[in-house]
């Protein structure tokens, strides 16, 4: 992401800001998606709309991934909340006889199944290759706290996928 790109639609230029928003949906469509699957465009939307809302904070255009990686991951996991919440009782299950490959599961139908503060931290880990310290950073919680959640997450997706 060109950071003159980013310092322009800051100062208020509208087509840099056409631009950066479109280079960045793609992005956060993808991570919201992986973190709020039945809601993942509403939640790209959010996102997107507080990027626009809070972009002239951002006080180092250069670190605009990172922060719209954070804004995207609040957004998603706020609605992931409110999601579960509503369907609980709807909750997503693989059906195994409707394809020819019987038995195969997708891996984002199982990330589906976790609880959202697992989901979360394992997307972040596997899918977006962070480290502890970032996802932690990207949370605002403490390492300890995405340790054991990562822990928690691989055992119930190991769970999930044998089920």
């Amino acid at each position: 992401m060109d950071p003159e790109i980013v310092a322009a639609a800051q100062q208020g230029d509208a087509l840099a800001l056409d631009r950066l928003l479109d280079e960045l949906a793609p992005y956060v469509r993808r991570l919201c998606a992986r973190i709020v699957p039945a809601a993942a465009d509403d939640a790209m939307q959010e996102a997107l709309l507080a990027v626009f809302r809070d972009l002239p904070s951002l006080h180092a255009p250069e670190a605009i991934i990172p922060w719209v990686r954070s804004v995207s991951v609040r957004t998603a996991v706020r609605l992931a909340r409110r999601h579960d919440a509503e369907f609980a009782a709807d909750e997503v299950l693989v059906d195994r006889g409707v394809s020819s490959l019987e038995g195969l599961v997708d891996i984002d139908d199982v990330l589906a199944r976790l609880p959202v503060h697992q989901r979360v931290v394992l997307v972040l880990r596997t899918r977006e290759g962070l480290s502890e310290q970032q996802i932690a950073t990207a949370l605002g919680i403490p390492m300890g706290t995405v340790k054991s959640r990562l822990h928690r997450a691989r055992a119930a997706f190991r769970e999930e996928w044998e089920s």
